[in-house]
Order: structure tokens, then C-alpha cells, then sequence
């Protein structure tokens, strides 16, 4: 199989990687390699997949690996894509999951269609992923295909506008993160309830994964399932009267609303 490779070795990208070479048996089924140039980043990448290729120039990924996975920050990608284009071929396909910058900056900056934009969220390495994905009109089907399947492989994958790839990065993207600090503030009302730690993180945790498994499973609106354990006068609604005082639906509104312009901001 043709390696993948990745520019860069940060958290998005060993979470790709992580489900990228998850096999049935748990053994690696896809040849990695990586450009990162911190030598401790490095070392923990030879640790968490024994047998990938590391490498801290970009020209030895580039000539390695016709599909290749760009996973800087938005910044960085714009001080070194000159330097880089000296080396994209027309055989090479690049997946950018880069916030923010859009397939025609990314077209502009190194000079070719065969770029596909990926928005995809941490959960992806434990196959939970949720990611949106743009296809630029240079992009073959069969390259088209092997990303979806890839980023499939991981999770769901969303066909979706360049533009739109925004308010993906508001609610999938960054969105496990609003999910975590849910998870955290829920453990916190048990404990000040009187559970252990341990207990009240166990509850909430398994709390969040079956409301969301009810909601992929019954394909039922959340409103709906939301009304069938809200009983009249009962614990529930005396709860979700309390969110809606301290202004819970518009927080979490509001919090998309920032991640989608920062998103903006960053793709200039």
C-alpha cells in the first residue's frame, strides 16, 4: 500500500494516523510517515507507531509519498508554502486539514487542483470521528474515494462546500471540546451532590455517550427524545429550567458562532 504521509506530527495528525493504522487485530495496516522537525515530537512518534519513517525535511516526504496530509497551523503553513512548492508534482495529492485556508489560497500557494480540504475532530482516532470534506475540481474519483474512505475508516465523513468547511470547524471541529467541558461540569455536579469522583466522571461520561448513540440510533430529533424523559413537575424538567435561565442553548450557539469566525480570521 502507498504510504501516507504527514507534514507535521502534532495532535490532529496522530489522531488521524491513530485510526488511519488501527486494524482489526490492532496492528498496523498502513505504512506512515511524518516531517516534524521537533526531535522530541519525533521520539513520541517512533513510540506510537513502531515501523513509521520520520523524516525533518519536506522534501523526503514529498518524494516518499504521493498523498500527503498537511497538518500545520494556519500561520506556519503560510511562512513555508513557498519553500514547498518547489516540490508538489502532479502525481502528489494533498489533504489539508489546516483551519481555515481555503482550496483557492492552497491552490494559489502551491500551484495545483489536487487538493482536498478535511475538517476533521480528535475523536477520530478511537473511529468516532466526525469530519467535513471538500474536494477541489482537480481531484480524480479514485483520489476523491481513497480520502473519503480514509477519513470513513475513522468515523463519518460530510461531503460539504469549501465555505462551509467554517461551520464544520464551529460544531464537529472543535466541538469535542464544548462535549469534554460538558462531560467535566457534569461530574462536578456529582461530586458537590456527594458522589465520588470517580463515579460521578463514570456516570457523566456513559451519560453523554448513550444520549448521543439514542439520537444516531432512533434517528429522532434530540427535542423528541429530550420530552420523553421530561416528566411534568419531575427532576428533569426542574433541571432543564435552570440551563435555560443561565442561558445554556445560547452559550453553546454562541461558541459555534466564535469558532466559526476565528476560522474565517484565520484563512485571511
Amino acid at each position: 500500500m502507498n504510504t501516507i504521509g504527514f507534514l507535521g506530527g502534532g495532535q490532529m495528525a496522530t489522531a488521524i494516523a491513530k485510526g488511519a493504522s488501527r486494524g482489526e487485530s490492532g496492528a498496523a495496516t498502513v505504512p506512515l510517515m511524518f516531517c516534524e522537525p521537533n526531535s522530541t515530537q519525533q521520539r513520541k512518534l517512533k513510540e506510537l507507531f513502531p515501523g513509521c519513517q520520520v523524516c525533518d525535511a519536506a522534501g523526503q516526504l514529498f518524494q516518499a509519498c504521493d498523498r500527503i496530509v498537511i497538518a500545520v497551523k494556519p500561520q506556519v503553513l503560510g511562512e513555508i508554502a513557498t519553500s514547498l512548492r518547489s516540490f508538489v508534482e502532479p502525481r502528489h495529492l494533498l489533504v489539508s486539514i489546516v483551519a481555515g485556508v481555503s482550496i483557492a489560497k492552497l491552490s494559489a500557494w502551491f500551484g495545483t487542483e489536487n487538493i482536498i480540504r478535511i475538517m476533521p475532530n480528535t475523536p477520530c482516532q478511537s473511529g468516532k470521528g466526525a469530519s467535513g470534506m471538500a474536494v477541489a475540481s482537480g481531484v480524480s474519483q479514485s483520489d476523491t474515494a481513497w480520502c473519503e474512505n480514509l477519513f470513513n475508516s475513522l468515523g463519518i465523513t460530510i461531503r460539504c462546500t469549501d465555505d462551509q468547511l467554517h461551520a464544520v470547524t464551529g460544531v464537529s471541529g472543535s466541538g469535542p471540546a464544548y462535549v469534554l467541558m460538558m462531560i467535566e461540569a457534569l461530574s462536578d455536579g456529582g461530586v458537590k451532590a456527594g458522589l465520588s469522583r470517580a463515579a460521578a466522571l463514570e456516570l457523566a461520561t456513559q451519560t453523554v455517550l448513550g444520549a448521543a448513540a439514542m439520537v444516531q440510533d432512533t434517528k429522532q430529533h434530540p427535542a423528541v427524545l429530550r420530552e420523553q424523559v421530561t416528566s411534568p413537575g419531575g427532576t428533569t424538567i426542574a433541571a432543564i429550567a435552570s440551563l435555560e435561565r443561565n442561558g445554556f442553548r445560547h452559550a453553546v450557539i454562541e461558541a459555534v458562532d466564535s469558532a466559526v469566525a476565528r476560522s474565517r480570521e484565520l484563512g485571511g
